[in-house]
């Protein structure tokens, strides 16, 4: 893990996506974050201590999805799979295929494996996946904030995590789509898919991926804005179940009541026709109980105290 000093910086940008207004100014202590998102190799340890099966190895239970075909309910993850042609980037399931078998030991489907990827990041983690990982570990998932201000590795209100140039002197920093996503990956930058997970330089704190190859879960729920100085929740309806459930839901899914927490970071399929999200300011929702081939994560430890 790598130290980082606390300090107050200019969080969001009012420049790309409204999700990521308004900048303002957000302070966090100093804490300590894991050098790359943690990789298939420690995964698997910890899976081994501890018999964890995640959440894409284990078939719904149809009470959680009113409405859905119960043949259709199967363990499995979201897989990205490169169309022959598209009619419309806002129509995500042209690529995405809710694959039966897929999970992080079959990144791609049941007929792939890790056998080969072992330093590179885990995938087809859900939230509590990630959490239960990190709780092993003795360590916590990042706050946004966090997350935030460890990525511009000390460049406040620069463009990218190494600067305000996507590619410096023609170099590839990070793990993305060139070409047209989603059609043709020239992939100039060495990767069709997921890279190992210090391929690329690191930023200023000395910390490899926070920018491209996969999303990373943070612990904060979404607001569809930021809002300085309030707490990042939303939509706050009571719990059928008894208590309150915290974070925004899908519009596009409102019989469907999955809270979302916000991701970062951009992935190896972010490109500058489609998802410029390439940037430490840039934010996503994500539902908590999704996983997919191009999300991962990464873990932090609060206090002094070296771990």
């Amino acid at each position: 893990m790598i130290r980082i000093p606390g300090g107050t910086f200019r969080m969001g940008s009012d420049k790309h996506y409204p999700e990521e207004a308004p900048a303002h100014l957000a302070t966090v202590d100093g804490f300590w974050i894991d050098r790359t998102p943690v990789t298939n190799r420690q995964f698997a340890r910890f899976v081994i201590a501890t018999g964890h099966k995640t959440n894409a190895e284990i078939p719904p239970d149809p009470r959680d999805y009113p409405g859905a075909l119960r043949h259709m309910l199967y363990a499995g993850s979201l897989v990205f799979e490169r169309p022959h042609s598209t009619y419309d980037l806002r129509d995500w399931s042209q690529w995405w295929t809710f694959m039966k078998g897929a999970n992080w030991r079959h990144p791609y489907g049941p007929k792939s494996n890790i056998n080969v990827l072992n330093d590179h990041p885990v995938v087809h983690v859900c939230h509590a996946d990630a959490l239960a990982y990190a709780r092993w570990a003795g360590k916590d998932l990042p706050t946004e904030a966090e997350w935030e201000f460890a990525a511009r590795g000390a460049l406040d209100g620069a463009e990218f995590a190494w600067g305000d140039e996507l590619t410096p002197g023609g170099a590839h920093m990070a793990n993305i789509w060139q070409g047209e996503f989603p059609l043709h990956n020239l992939h100039q930058d060495g990767y069709e898919r997921t890279s190992p997970v210090a391929a690329f330089p690191p930023n200023g704190y000395g910390l490899h991926d926070m920018i491209g190859n996969v999303w990373e879960w943070t612990a904060d729920w979404y607001a569809p804005k930021h809002e300085a100085d309030a707490p990042k929740a939303c939509c706050i309806p009571e719990n059928p179940r008894g208590g309150r459930e915290e974070g925004s839901y899908d519009p596009r899914q409102p019989n469907i009541r999955i809270p979302r927490k916000v991701i970062k970071g951009g992935s190896h399929l972010c490109a500058p026709n489609y998802c410029r999200r390439y940037r430490p300011a840039a934010r996503h929702a994500e539902a908590i109980d999704t996983s997919t081939s191009h999300l991962g994560f990464r873990c932090v430890m609060r206090g002094e105290a070296a771990p």
